[in-house]
């Protein structure tokens, strides 16, 4: 069974719906549900496609001088890598 709601519409566009309504001999009720079958399925049409990233094709492994098991060092090139991020910006 259809649920009742209230509906708050600006006066211009419920008179100008009234007379579209009785013009195609239908109920005012019948035509804002079709309006919002249109809008419904619209949005559900334009919905952005999903963009897969990107993979990468890459081959290798560790930077020549990189020692997984020697975390100091991993924390030196990391430090370096933003020093020179950071000098690039200034």
């Amino acid at each position: 069974m259809p649920e009742r709601t209230t509906v708050r519409l600006p006066p211009d566009l419920l008179s100008r719906a009234k007379r579209k309504a009785a013009a195609q001999g239908r109920t005012l009720t019948a035509l804002i549900e079709d309006g919002l079958r249109l809008v419904v399925v619209d949005s559900l049409r334009q919905r952005p496609k999903r963009i897969m990233p990107r993979v990468s094709k890459a081959r290798g492994g560790l930077m020549p001088g990189v020692d997984l098991s020697d975390l100091s060092s991993l924390q030196e090139i990391d430090d370096q890598e933003y020093a020179r991020r950071v000098g690039r910006t200034r």
